[in-house]
C-alpha cells in the first residue's frame, strides 16, 4: 500500500496525472492545458474587473456616506443574491435571442480553429462578453458592500482625522489613507474566494457551453473520469494557494506593519 502512495506522489511530481477516459485516453495534463487558458481568460479577468470596480465603488460610497450613492449598495447586493446561471439565462434571452448582439454559446464560432489572428480574437471577445458580464454583475455587490463597510470603520480612526486636520486634499486622504487600509481585508477575501469563484462558474460555463475548467469538471464527474477530476481539483487547490501567496505579498506592501520585526 505504501509503495502505491509513493508511486502516486512520484507521478505527481513528474507532472503525470494519468489519462482521461473521457477524452480518448489523452493525458490529463494535455486536457487541462487546453481548458485552463479559457477559464483564466474568462473567470480571471472578470473576477479582477469585478474586484476592482467593487473596491473602488465601495470606497467612494463609504467616503460619501449618507449621499445618494448609498442606493448603489442594495441594487448591487440584489444582483449578488441571484445565481450566476440565472443571470446567464437572462442575458442570453435578452442580448442573444432577442437583440442578437452577442453569441449565446461556445468560446468562438463553430468550425473555427484557435489561432493568433484579429478575427479569432474578436470572436473570443464577442463570445466571452456575456459570461464575463454575468460574473461581474453577480459578484460586484459583495466586493462593494465589504469595502463600504470597511471604509465606515476606517473613517472613524484618529489618523484620518489628523490627516484632514492637516489640510490634506480629500482625494489624498481617501486613497492614500482610508482606502489603502480598508482594502486589506478585501485582499484576503479575494484570495480565499478564488476556489469558490471557479466552483461557482461551473454551471455558468455549462449554460454558455464555454470550454473552461468548470465545464471540464462537470463532464468528468458525469463520466466518472476520476483522473481528470483529480487533476481539476489539483489545479483549483494550487490556484488558491498561489492566490494566497500573492495576497500576502500585496498585503505586506500595503501594510508596513506586517514587515516589522521584533527588536
Amino acid at each position: 500500500m505504501w509503495q502505491q502512495y509513493l508511486d502516486y506522489w512520484a507521478m505527481l511530481f513528474r507532472g503525470d496525472l494519468g489519462i482521461s477516459t473521457l477524452h480518448g485516453l489523452r493525458p490529463v495534463t494535455e486536457v487541462l492545458a487546453s481548458a485552463l487558458p479559457w477559464t483564466l481568460g474568462l473567470v480571471g479577468i472578470a473576477t479582477i474587473i469585478s474586484f476592482a470596480l467593487g473596491t473602488i465603488g465601495g470606497a467612494i460610497v463609504g467616503w460619501k456616506r449618507g449621499s445618494r450613492l448609498d442606493a448603489l449598495i442594495p441594487i448591487t447586493t440584489f444582483f449578488n443574491t441571484i445565481p450566476y446561471f440565472w443571470l446567464g439565462l437572462i442575458a442570453i434571452a435578452i442580448f442573444s435571442s432577442t437583440l442578437k448582439w452577442f453569441p449565446s454559446s461556445h468560446a468562438y464560432d463553430k468550425g473555427q480553429s484557435p489561432e493568433w489572428s484579429l478575427d479569432f480574437i474578436g470572436q473570443v471577445i464577442m463570445h466571452g462578453t456575456l459570461p464575463a458580464v454575468t460574473i461581474i454583475i453577480a459578484s460586484l455587490g459583495g466586493w462593494m458592500l465589504g469595502m463600504r463597510n470597511m471604509m465606515l470603520t476606517v473613517l472613524d480612526e484618529d489618523y484620518i482625522t489628523v490627516a484632514q486636520a492637516k489640510g490634506m486634499p480629500n482625494r489624498r486622504v481617501l486613497w492614500a489613507y482610508a482606502a489603502r487600509n480598508a482594502v486589506l481585508p478585501q485582499i484576503q477575501s479575494f484570495a480565499l474566494s478564488i476556489g469558490f469563484i471557479v466552483g461557482g462558474t461551473i454551471v455558468m460555463e455549462m449554460v454558455f457551453s464555454y470550454p473552461g475548467v468548470g465545464k471540464l469538471l462537470l463532464d468528468a464527474t458525469n463520466a466518472k473520469d476520476f483522473a481528470l477530476m483529480q487533476g481539476v481539483f489539483l489545479v483549483i487547490t494550487l490556484s488558491v494557494l498561489v492566490a494566497n501567496i500573492l495576497a500576502d505579498i500585496v498585503y505586506a506592501y500595503l501594510d508596513p506593519r506586517t514587515r516589522q520585526t521584533e527588536a
